[in-house]
C-alpha cells in the first residue's frame, strides 16, 4: 500500500474532505444505502466538527486528502458522525485505520466508549464496524441520544430498516 498518514485535518483540507464524501455516496448508492442525489456536509459542517470534535484525514506522501473519519464527544462518548475514503482509494485499509486513530483518540481522552449509525447491510458498513468490535445495538439498549440519531437520519430521508445504532465500549 502506498505510504499513508493519518492526522488531523486543516482548515485548507476540508473543501478536499468534502470532494471525497461526495464521492463515496456512489459506493453507497451502489449497495442500495442510499438514493437520490449525492449530499455531503457542508464546509460549515466540516469546520465545525474540526473546532468542535475530532477530524482525522488520510493524506497520501503527496499531502493529498484520500479519506477522513471524524466524531464528536457527547455524553462521555465518541460518537463517529462521517468516515469516507475515496472510492480510488478503498479496500486498502484507510478506513480501518481512520477508525482506529478516533478510537484511540476517545480512549485516550478516557471516554466509555464509541457510538455510530450506520447502514445495517452495506458490507463496508455495520458488518465492518462489527469487525472492529462494534456490537449492534437493539430498540431497548438504545439510549435518548442514539434514538433521536436514528429518528432525524428518517426524517432525512435514509429508509429506518436499513439503520442502526452501534457502539463498542473500551
Amino acid at each position: 500500500m502506498t505510504d499513508i498518514t493519518i492526522k488531523p485535518a486543516q482548515s485548507e483540507h476540508l473543501a478536499a474532505l468534502r470532494t471525497i464524501e461526495l464521492a463515496s455516496f456512489e459506493t453507497l448508492r451502489g449497495t442500495g444505502a442510499v438514493t437520490g442525489a449525492p449530499v455531503a456536509a457542508s464546509l460549515d459542517d466540516f469546520n465545525r466538527l474540526s473546532e468542535e470534535g475530532i477530524l482525522f484525514a488520510a493524506f497520501t506522501a503527496e499531502e493529498i486528502p484520500v479519506g477522513f473519519a471524524g466524531a464528536y464527544i457527547t455524553d462521555n462518548w465518541l460518537h463517529i458522525a462521517e468516515a469516507d475514503v475515496h472510492p480510488n482509494w478503498q479496500r486498502q485499509g484507510i478506513g480501518r485505520r481512520l477508525i482506529n486513530a478516533l478510537l484511540a483518540e476517545g480512549k485516550a481522552r478516557g471516554l466509555i466508549g464509541a457510538s455510530l449509525t450506520t447502514d445495517r447491510y452495506a458490507p463496508f458498513n455495520a458488518p465492518f464496524y462489527a469487525s472492529l468490535g462494534f456490537e449492534i445495538l437493539q430498540e431497548e439498549a438504545l439510549s435518548p441520544r442514539l434514538k433521536a440519531l436514528l429518528a432525524a437520519e428518517t426524517s432525512f430521508g435514509l429508509a429506518p430498516l436499513r439503520r442502526v445504532a452501534m457502539q463498542l465500549v473500551y
